[in-house]
């Protein structure tokens, strides 16, 4: 896929929308710019246009943090559909397709890579992917790092170590349910760096 469209085209070309709504443009052109992010906008807002844009226009392959496999595979398949060439890795793959998709991702064929936290922070994981050159980092349902949610998993309060592994490659955090509380929790521990 051509990386030097801008935001708007790949919105129009890839999407079929003409314009972003809501705070879709500010968050897209905050990450392009290369700050972090807190993303925080109701279910089927349009929150992973967010981070779908950026990745796709800026140089490198996107990283997306996702607790459930459901939604990892639905969001790998409406990207095919359009185009876009996103994998992901998890518990359901079997050894030979992780190779297949490892493969890929090493020769830059991979616009999009979801992966669960579990599996992103394994050492070999964040090893194979520290040779890779990223565009973002999205954290989706960022909430789950908050004690005080009854979705907590302690898996996301690893995710802080993206900060140090991937230093200059802009991460947002993406929930549709969050009290300042919850917020500020996110920021502080995803070490989310002054985040639009």
């Amino acid at each position: 896929m051509d990386r030097l469209r801008s935001p708007l085209e790949i919105l129009h070309d890839v999407y079929g929308y003409e314009a972003f709504r809501g705070l879709q443009g500010e968050v897209v052109d905050a990450v392009m710019a290369g700050r972090d992010a807190l993303v925080l906008m109701p279910t089927g807002a349009g929150k992973s246009l967010c981070y779908q844009i950026p990745a796709l226009a800026r140089p490198g392959t996107g990283l997306v943090v996702s607790p459930l496999v459901a939604l990892m595979q639905d969001q790998v398949v409406a990207l095919r559909e359009v185009g876009v060439a996103a994998e992901f890795l998890n518990s359901t793959l079997d050894p030979e397709r992780q190779q297949a998709v490892l493969r890929a991702l090493d020769a830059g064929e991979v616009d999009l890579l979801y992966v669960a936290p579990e599996r992103l922070l394994q050492e070999r994981t964040l090893e194979r992917l520290s040779a890779l050159r990223l565009s973002v980092i999205a954290i989706d349902e960022a909430h789950c790092v908050s004690q005080w949610g009854h979705d907590f998993r302690s898996d996301y309060l690893g995710l802080h170590r993206l900060a140090e592994v991937f230093p200059g490659v802009p991460r947002m955090a993406l929930t549709a349910t969050a009290d300042a509380a919850t917020r500020e929790e996110i920021v502080d521990r995803l070490a989310l760096h002054d985040p639009a």
